[in-house]
Formats: C-alpha cells, structure tokens, sequence
C-alpha cells in the first residue's frame, strides 16, 4: 500500500527562505534577513535568578503539567500590561497563553475558517500569517495601504463581494513593511468591520518597540462587538527561547481556542510561563524594554542613515517610528532575488519581497532587518547592497 500524506501536507511549497536561512549562517555573511532579537539584550542573569526562584518556592507547579489556558498569574499580568499600554479592558479571562504568536495564529485560522474559506490580509502581509494559514487551505484577497493603515474603500469593497471568514492586520510596524496604522485609520477599519462582523486577528508583536511618537491604542479600543483577537509575545522584548505568546479576545473567543489547545499540545510550558512570571515580578520589565528600544532606534537610524548616504535615489523605502523592519521598493525592472544573488556574492544578505504577497508577481521589493548587527556592520552591510543596486540600474 502506497503511503499518502494529508492534502495541507502536499499543499506546502517548498520554502526558499530555509535556504536563505542556511546561507546566512555562515560566519563571514553580514545578514539583514531575519527578524532576530540582539543576543546581548536577554537578561540572562535575571532568567537565572527568576528560575532559581521558581525551582525553590513552587518546583512541584513548574514542572507538572499546567491548565491550557495557560498560568494564572501571568495571564493576569499580560492583561494588566496590556490595559496599560494598548488602552485594553482585559482581565486573565480574556487570555489565553500560546507557544508564541505563531501558535495564536494557527489557533485562531483554525477556529473560524474551513478549507476555501476568504481571509483579507494586508498587501504585504506578514509571511508567518500566511504559511500558518496555509494549513487550512485558505483563499487570499490582498487589501492594499496607502502608508496610514488599510485602504478603507477597498476594505469594504473586498467585503461586499466576498463572503469573508477572518481579517489579518499587524496595526504598529507591520512586518514587512514597517508602516504603522493611524489613530483615524483604526477608528475608521473597525467602523466597517462591525457592519459586516468579521473576526480580526489584530498582530502585535513589535508594539512596544517604539522609538518616537506616541502610543497608539488597539483596534480593542474602537471595537463594540467584540470581533478583534489581540495577538502578543514576548519573543521581542523578553526572549523568543521561552516561547511564549498570546491570544487576548472576548471570553467566547477564548473558550473556543481552549478546546483547540486543548487537543493541539495539551498547554504552553508551564516552566517557561512560572519563570517569566517570576521576572515580571522580581525585575523592571519597564527598564529592560527601554533599554531593548533604545539599541533598536540606534541601529534603526544607522541603517536610514547608510540608506540615505549610500543607496541610489531610484529606490525608496519606508521609515519606521519602531519595530524591526525597513521595506525597500526598487524599480520597478529589477528583481530583489537577482539582487539577492548578488548581494550574497559580497556576502551580505535580505529577504527578498515576494513571499510577503499572496498574489503573484511583486518582484521588486526586499525586507531589511536592523535588530541584530552593531553599526559598523550596518553600515558596511548597506554599502555591499548599494553597490549592486547601483550597477543593476539602467
């Protein structure tokens, strides 16, 4: 009997970003790729301390199997924080703790869509979200931005014509693309969305890596029904190695992703949630994220910088107020994976734009990263891509 995988199984193309991976990882590649945390900002002494802590005063509840909701505590505290920072109205009923947002993002596809099913998502999109929606066969209608957030009219153009099941926007420094929603823009996608009452996976990952400006409140705020799900994680400001992340949505919401986590890994390491716990309690999490922000504005305006002194003005690019990413457009007759070619050659490396659209073609963009390479290497890397920009223009 001949051996048959599952049809999301055969569905999966092959991913050349594994490649790119394994390029990069060579000593001597100076590499803008990925969108890795700088090593040197995990407060590995505090971790430390914090699971000493734990291993002394509640061993037996770290190391035993947890309720899949998640650890009560930290629940309660990401709720709080959240209140705080996104203008939430959130208790721990309304979270539900993930194996990082990657996790949240399956989940809740999962929950509100069957195979064939419409999911609107931003054009670019976070390639993440797609993969991961990928699995339950989903179809794609892109809704482009105008640098302020989605494009209101063709949201709701999309909307009348398409019976749609799930809305995925990541609102502060999008990735790829760095652009961050306005006030206005968010009031405005929440007014339609409650029309037509479509669930919206709200992703925030990079919310609290803001440099400048101020902070601006979750598509919550301006809800009334109740359809957003709030995507958060520790990966950026804490340590992506802890694996933690969550979901924070309306009780039904989280019930119904209880179940699927139920069934899906039975809970998040509860280890991983009693020591980040134990951090939150014993050390200023605050003052860590303030010192993570200001690395990244640093390398954030070193890499503008290199751009703006090094790269030709036939490319442009976007200037993000936070998070981890630059989006570049090239003209429109280049190609970013022959640029990327060449690039590797000097031994410097991107992710090249396509994987990012649902829809074909989108060829001549690239997604730079700026989190993990001191200055010197930032600048010295721009200046390798520059001057393959340069000698491809016509």
């Amino acid at each position: 009997m001949a051996i048959r995988y599952s049809d999301p199984v055969n569905a999966i193309k092959h991913s050349d970003t594994g490649d790119i991976l394994k390029l990069i990882a060579q000593p001597d590649m100076i590499s803008f790729a990925g969108g890795l945390p700088a090593e040197e900002l995990f407060p590995a002494e505090e971790i430390a301390k914090a699971t000493e802590i734990v291993l002394k005063n509640t061993p037996g509840k770290a190391l035993q199997y947890g309720p899949s909701l998640g650890y009560d505590p930290l629940r309660e505290s990401i709720a709080k924080r959240m209140n705080r920072m996104v203008k939430t109205n959130y208790t721990k009923d309304n979270v539900l703790v993930t194996c990082g947002s990657q996790q949240g993002l399956d989940l809740l596809c999962r929950l509100f869509c069957n195979k064939g099913d419409t999911v609107l998502v931003e054009k670019p999109s976070y390639l993440g979200a797609i993969t991961a929606f990928n699995l339950s066969q989903v179809n794609y209608v892109e809704i482009p931005g105008d640098g302020k957030g989605m494009i209101i009219e063709e949201l709701e153009k999309a909307l009348k014509e398409n019976e749609v099941r799930l809305i995925y926007v990541v609102t502060d420094f999008q990735n790829p693309t760095g652009i961050t929603w306005t006030r206005e823009r968010r009031e405005q996608f929440m007014e339609v969305v409650d029309r037509y009452e479509v669930p919206v996976i709200e992703d925030n990952p990079y919310g609290e890596l803001r440099y400048e400006g101020e902070f601006l409140p979750s598509l919550t705020t301006f809800d009334k029904k109740g359809l957003v799900c709030s995507l958060g994680t520790f990966s950026k400001t804490f340590a992506p190695g802890m694996r933690l992340g969550w979901i924070a949505a309306n009780t039904t919401f989280i019930e119904k992703c209880d179940l699927l986590k139920q069934n899906m890994d039975l809970s998040t390491s509860p280890f991983s949630q009693h020591v980040c716990e134990a951090w939150l309690d014993n050390f200023d999490f605050d003052a860590h994220v303030t010192s993570v922000r200001d690395l990244y504005r640093s390398r954030r305006d070193a890499m503008l910088n290199a751009m703006d002194e090094f790269f030709p003005k036939e490319v442009t690019y976007t200037r993000p107020e936070g998070g981890l990413f630059i989006w570049c457009t090239l003209p429109e007759y280049m190609v970013s994976r022959d640029i990327l070619k060449q690039c590797i050659e000097k031994k410097v490396a991107f992710v090249p734009g396509d994987p990012f659209f649902t829809s074909e073609g989108n060829t001549n963009f690239l997604r730079l990263n700026y989190s993990c390479n001191d200055e010197e290497i930032i600048r010295t890397g721009i200046q390798r891509i520059a001057e393959v920009l340069k000698a491809n223009l016509k």
